[in-house]
């Protein structure tokens, strides 16, 4: 029989043993040991990119390659990495206000210079660009998209419309959420998805309390040539199994011209007992869209057109399967179907048919969600969440941001958390950093960015400020002082500027010991920049001449580009 007092002898000689272990980690670096952050030399002409900023997270916490850039002191000792997203913040602004950004230097010493995507692209894909990974795809990764890819065929999909091998698989884990997929604000605007304040369109309405609308809809209309120009002649809904939920005929209001019988199958027969009018079509579709349901389509913006109908979330597989020669090309909706389902669509002689387009367009979008967003592109990669990756490696993060970017980069171990203003994010944020078990945190300060773009609405503040810029510029052209052009700071941006620096001084000392704090402000003012690039491409009236918008355009672009990035770790 043992001692009575066995269990305990054992269990500190446990402990004891835990401790040796713990203190000889330790040794390596010395009772004092701290981590350190130690920029090296840039090369000439050298410039960090977001990628740069996104690579140093991977090489902290988890199997990155080793920055060019920087040094990391005794790496291991990093608990936590905390990295902050402010978009807003160009140098120019930083250099020009550094008094009430003061913590930013007395913390993480000076930025260095991040270079933007580009004033064209829209914040998310800034944030895209640093919170997901683009990685060499594993070839049986690839082979198992390929193989998947054409199972369509050989299930009888294009017969039945039901049972899609697709669709099942949305129950399991998905590289990104669906949404991931839909079109940025940017891309419907780029793509011709703007039909507010037109006479006769209807937009679609969000869901009614406690009702279950349809996720998703592939939805493909033909029209024929009117005296009025193109008319719907036709309208399908198909869901996610390819089950038609709508499939109607419609009778255009003016005289028809051509019915365009080799594109659109509509013949004269099919139209010449129609009662059914563009008013009573619209009904119909809008009990089975709502605002909430993503629509599926090919160039989709002529079927809305058409319709007359303004939706915002829209998966346009035109724009989601990029075209080789890149730009503005799309590819044809039955190269697609080829290529990727191993079918022929199209190819009747007797016009398109709606049913078997949108069953096509719902199974590339589904191809698309389950294998990720580089599935179906040329080079041999695929885009990964940087979540997942720390995930994989064993790391828990934090995700503090608005709903929709929650919904779209969390997953793996990720506690998220939607917030709807910056105090809310300080909030958590200081929360997390104090968790021993989180060990990245994402947070995301939005009021500096969120003022320029209410600034850009008010016509009469940005003709102010136009004339301002424009008549600085004139003074810096005649004048022999190199110092640059500085713009006026209103009252309101300063304040918004103290109140960040507070924010940041008050998260820096809720870090941890040897924490990591990486800002990084992503990109300038892009707001202004985009609405002067829409007034000059629809040469909206002003009293401001073009040639002079140019140069302001020019300015204000090659200022915006320049983001900044400030690191350190917490001593």
């Amino acid at each position: 029989m043992l001692p009575p007092n066995s269990k305990c002898l054992a269990s500190e000689e446990e402990q004891h043993s835990k401790d040796k272990k713990s203190s000889a980690f330790f040794d390596v670096y010395g009772p004092e040991g701290k981590a350190d952050v130690v920029f090296k030399t840039p090369e000439a002409d050298s410039t960090l990119n977001l990628q740069d900023i996104q690579g140093l997270v991977t090489w902290v916490l988890a199997e990155g390659l080793m920055p060019s850039w920087v040094f990391i002191k005794n790496k291991p000792l990093i608990p936590k990495v905390v990295l902050l997203y402010m978009p807003g913040l160009d140098a120019a602004l930083y250099l020009s206000q550094s008094k009430s950004l003061r913590s930013f230097k007395e913390y993480c010493g000076n930025p260095k210079p991040v270079l933007a995507l580009s004033c064209v692209s829209d914040g998310i894909q800034t944030v895209d660009a640093l919170l997901t990974c683009r990685m060499k795809r594993k070839r049986d990764c690839a082979n198992s998209a390929v193989r998947r890819s054409g199972q369509s065929s050989e299930l009888g999909v294009e017969s039945s419309g039901s049972d899609n091998p697709f669709a099942v698989e949305l129950t399991k884990d998905l590289p990104f959420p669906i949404t991931y997929y839909t079109l940025t604000a940017k891309e419907l605007e780029d793509n011709g998805y703007s039909y507010n304040n037109q006479p006769g369109f209807v937009s679609t309405l969000p869901a009614p309390s406690g009702s279950s609308p349809y996720e998703m809809l592939a939805l493909d209309c033909e029209m024929c040539v009117t005296s009025n120009g193109f008319e719907l002649t036709r309208v399908t809904l198909v869901d996610v199994n390819g089950r038609v939920v709508l499939d109607k005929l419609v009778k255009p209001s003016n005289p028809i011209i051509d019915y365009n019988t080799r594109y659109s199958g509509i013949t004269f027969e099919m139209l010449n007992d129609v009662t059914i009018s563009l008013e009573d079509i619209q009904k119909d579709f809008l009990k089975l869209v709502y605002k909430e349901t993503i629509l599926v389509g090919h160039s989709l913006e002529n079927d809305l057109l058409a319709l007359k109908i303004n939706h915002h979330l829209v998966i346009d597989t035109a724009v989601l399967y990029k075209h080789p020669r890149g730009g503005s090309y799309k590819t044809a909706l039955r190269v697609l179907t080829r290529r990727f389902l191993k079918r022929e669509i199209q190819d009747s002689g007797k016009g398109h048919d709606s049913v078997e387009d949108a069953r096509a367009t719902m199974e590339l979008a589904l191809l698309k969600i389950i294998n990720g967003p580089e599935f179906g592109s040329p080079p041999p990669f695929m885009r990964k969440k940087l979540l997942t990756i720390l995930s994989e490696c064993g790391k828990v993060s934090s995700f503090i941001d608005d709903v929709s970017l929650v919904k779209r980069y969390a997953s793996g171990s990720c506690h998220a958390f939607p917030v709807s203003s910056d105090d809310e994010v300080l909030s958590k944020s200081k929360k997390e950093v104090k968790n021993d078990k989180v060990h990245f945190v994402w947070a995301h300060f939005s009021e500096l960015n969120s003022y320029y773009k209410k600034q850009v609405e008010d016509t009469e503040k940005l003709n102010g400020k136009l004339a301002e810029m424009i008549s600085l510029l004139t003074c810096e052209k005649n004048s022999t002082s190199k110092t640059g052009t500085k713009f006026r700071v209103t009252s309101e941006l300063k304040a918004i500027l103290r109140r960040l620096n507070a924010k940041v001084e008050s998260l820096y000392d809720a870090l941890p010991a040897n924490a990591m704090l990486i800002i990084s402000t992503g990109h300038g003012d892009t707001a202004i920049v985009h609405r002067l690039r829409k007034m000059l491409t629809e040469q909206v009236e002003t009293t401001i001449c073009r040639e002079k918008l140019v140069k302001v355009l020019e300015e204000l672009q090659a200022q915006a580009e320049v983001g900044l990035c400030f690191v350190s770790v917490k001593h």
